[in-house]
């Protein structure tokens, strides 16, 4: 076994799928490959994993993305598509899109490198604009002091990996020391509200696998993991922050619709009301350069 190796653990059954980060004398630092579960296990419970790195090794995609992207390529006649289903009229009897579409602007923070660029691709693919950084969990808030009044986003993505700590799995889970990630994730939420306070005005989606949900909520996300304590797709986030992006300002994001589209339900994320981030103008921009919001 060394750095890099796809594994899985035999006493889990080979269950979930992991990349080893790192190998401490004879315990190797396990990061998920398809959910956000940073884990640990000795050398001799690891059995390897003959897989491609960073493809959907336990299934299909996630079931919205494939809809997305048809809706995206081939929107209808007479329509100008807004994301998840939601289009405008047209002027007159002309068969032609009368708006043309800024959808909210995302700032994603993401702890795993691979998952950053996965998420990326998406974002530009579905016309999100977005702003992608690899920051380690420990040195998200840090960096959203710097970046928030660089970027001026409407959303923020706070992700990456975590999980409850083994030494723990049978103690106090409502204890933020029981995990592994989590304080870094609330310390960073807090710093996004210390920025901006309206919910409506910035929409923070924060934590990973089993993250500890309750605390990322008070601290001030808008839509967090994880209230089981399960594990969430490495896309799960994403999702969300789509969906915000493209639900008109006038709307708030039907909460049991935009958890239903995620790959762990209700039981890997929830949230509260909070408005969409879509804006459509007028006239129809004919050089086809895409706007933003300043």
């Amino acid at each position: 076994m060394k750095q890099g190796d796809l594994v899985t653990r035999k006493s889990y059954g080979g269950d979930i799928i992991f990349k080893i980060q790192d190998i401490i004398q004879q315990q190797a630092i396990l990061r998920g490959v398809d959910y956000r579960l940073l884990a640990d296990a000795p050398i001799f419970d690891l059995v390897n994993a003959p897989m491609d790195p960073y493809q959907y090794t336990v299934g299909i995609e996630p079931k919205w993305m494939e809809n997305m992207r048809r809706a995206r390529t081939n929107p209808s006649a007479g329509e100008s598509y807004s994301g998840f289903g939601d289009t405008p009229g047209a002027l007159g009897e002309k068969k032609i899109p009368v708006y043309f579409e800024m959808p909210g602007k995302v700032l994603h923070l993401d702890g795993d490198p691979m998952y950053l660029r996965k998420c990326m691709n998406l974002y530009g693919e579905l016309r999100v604009p977005a702003e992608g950084f690899y920051v380690s969990e420990s040195r998200m808030a840090e960096a959203l002091y710097r970046l928030l009044p660089q970027v001026k986003p409407d959303i923020v993505v706070i992700t990456g990996h975590d999980g409850i700590l083994k030494t723990r799995r049978n103690g106090d889970i409502g204890q933020l020391s029981s995990y592994k990630n989590s304080h870094h994730f609330v310390s960073a939420v807090k710093v996004a509200r210390q920025y901006e306070k309206n919910k409506d005005t910035l929409t923070v989606v924060a934590g990973a696998c089993q993250s500890h949900f309750e605390a990322l909520m008070q601290a001030g996300a808008n839509y967090a993991s994880s209230p089981a304590r399960v594990l969430i797709h490495a896309l799960d986030p994403l999702c969300v922050a789509v969906k915000v992006a493209y639900t008109p300002i006038r709307d708030t994001v039907n909460i049991v619709d935009v958890i239903g589209l995620t790959h762990s339900g209700l039981e890997g994320l929830g949230g509260v009301e909070s408005r969409g981030s879509f804006r459509r103008g007028v006239p129809i921009i004919q050089n086809n350069i895409p706007l933003q919001a300043p």
